[in-house]
C-alpha cells in the first residue's frame, strides 16, 4: 500500500519553519529585559524582578479573539491587522482593573499553513504588543487540514498583567454621583460582526470593496480598522488619578459593559448625543435596519474605554485625556438600577 507522510495528510512541517524564521525578529522586537530565553524554547519566561517593590503583587490574565472580523479579513485578503486588535481585545481588558500588561501569546489555527500570510499576522500582533508595551513571549500555530478550510484561520491570545493587590480597580468606591467619561473608539473594534455581515453582505448586499463617500475608503477597509489600544493613556491615568471604575467597551455594548463595574444598587444614565458620532455608526444609523437598543447593545458607537470618577475630578481628568485622544462626559451615575439612555 506505500507510506503515507505527515505533509500527504495536509501537514507541511518545512512549510511551518519556514514561518518561524520569518517571524523571529519580529517577535524579538518585543522583548524587554524581563524576558528570559529565546524563541523555541517549550515555554515562555518573565521575570518580576522588576515588581518586587509592590507590597502585594498579583497576577491578572485575560484571553480572547477576534470573532468574525475574521471573516472580513479572510475575504479582503488582508491579514495584517487583525493581529492587533487579537492584543488590544486582551489588554485592553486587563487594564480595566488596574492592572499593567507584561507579555501575550498567541495561537493561529488554519487549514494550510502559508508562512507569509503567518508572517502578517504575526506582524499586526507584534504591532499591537509594541503598542501595549507588552512581550510576545510565546505561541502556537496550528495547521489543521479537515478543521478549518485552506484559507480559513482562527485566532486566540492570552495576556497576563500585574498590579498592587491594594490598588486592583474593583468598582466597589463608586458612589451616586461619579462622572462617565468615554474615550473615543476607532470604529466598531473587534465585536458586532456577526451583525455587521448580516446587515452590509446579506441584507443589502454589499460588497465590500465598495467605496463609501463617508468613509473616504471602502467598506471592508473601514470594518478592518484595529482596534485601539488603551494601556499607555489608562496607565498614565492612573499613575496621576483617582480612577474608581473602568470597562472595555466589548460585546454588549455600553448597555452590557458599564453595569460590570457598577456597584448592584446603583445604574447609570447616559447621554447618547455627547459625544461625536463617527461616521461608520452614522451609516449603520441611518440605514435603519436595528433597533436603536440593539446599537447600544451590539456596538461601542463611538465610545472604546468609560472611565468612572469622582466628580470633582472631572475636568482635570478630561484635559489630561484630550491632549492625547477624544473624550467626552457622557453621563452619571445614579441611584437606580439599569443603564438609561436619554
Amino acid at each position: 500500500m506505500g507510506t503515507i507522510t505527515y505533509k500527504q495528510s495536509g501537514v507541511d512541517i518545512d512549510e511551518g519553519n519556514r514561518a518561524v524564521n520569518l517571524i523571529k525578529q519580529k517577535v524579538k522586537s518585543t522583548y524587554n529585559k524581563n524576558v528570559i530565553g529565546d524563541l523555541g524554547n517549550f515555554s515562555g519566561i518573565y521575570s518580576l524582578k522588576g515588581f518586587l517593590n509592590m507590597k502585594e503583587p498579583v497576577l491578572l490574565s485575560s484571553t480572547d479573539g477576534v470573532g468574525t472580523k475574521l471573516k472580513i479579513a479572510q475575504i479582503m485578503g488582508i491579514h495584517n491587522t487583525v493581529g492587533i486588535d487579537l492584543v488590544a481585545m486582551c489588554v485592553n481588558d486587563l487594564i480595566c482593573q488596574g492592572a499593567k500588561p507584561l507579555f501575550f501569546l498567541d495561537y493561529i489555527a488554519t487549514g494550510k499553513l502559508k508562512a507569509e500570510k503567518i508572517d502578517d499576522i504575526i506582524s499586526g500582533i507584534v504591532k499591537g504588543c509594541s503598542d501595549a508595551q507588552v512581550a510576545l513571549i510565546g505561541g502556537e500555530t496550528a495547521e489543521m487540514p479537515g478543521m478549518y478550510d485552506e484559507e480559513e484561520y482562527d485566532l486566540a491570545g492570552f495576556s497576563v498583567g500585574i498590579c498592587d493587590k491594594e490598588k486592583i480597580i474593583t468598582g466597589d468606591l463608586i458612589r451616586e454621583g461619579d462622572i462617565l467619561i468615554g474615550i473615543s473608539s476607532s470604529g466598531v473594534h473587534s465585536n458586532g460582526y456577526s451583525l455587521i455581515r448580516k446587515m452590509f453582505l446579506e441584507k443589502l448586499n454589499w460588497n465590500l470593496n465598495k467605496y463609501i463617500d463617508e468613509f473616504g475608503k471602502t467598506l471592508g477597509e473601514t470594518l478592518l480598522t484595529p482596534t485601539k489600544i488603551y494601556v499607555s493613556l489608562v496607565m498614565d491615568l492612573l499613575h496621576k488619578y483617582n480612577i474608581k471604575g473602568i470597562a472595555n467597551i466589548t460585546g454588549g455594548g455600553l448597555i452590557e459593559n458599564i453595569p460590570r463595574i457598577i456597584p448592584e444598587n446603583l445604574g447609570v444614565k447616559i447621554n447618547k448625543n455627547s459625544w461625536d458620532e463617527l461616521d461608520v455608526f452614522k451609516v449603520i444609523r441611518d440605514l435603519d435596519l436595528v433597533e436603536e437598543s440593539d446599537l447600544y447593545r451590539s456596538f461601542n458607537m463611538g465610545i472604546g474605554i468609560v472611565l468612572v470618577v469622582d466628580k470633582e475630578d472631572v475636568d482635570e481628568i478630561l484635559r489630561f485625556i484630550c491632549m492625547k485622544d477624544k473624550a467626552y462626559i457622557i453621563g452619571e451615575v445614579i441611584n437606580n438600577k439599569g443603564v438609561i439612555l436619554c
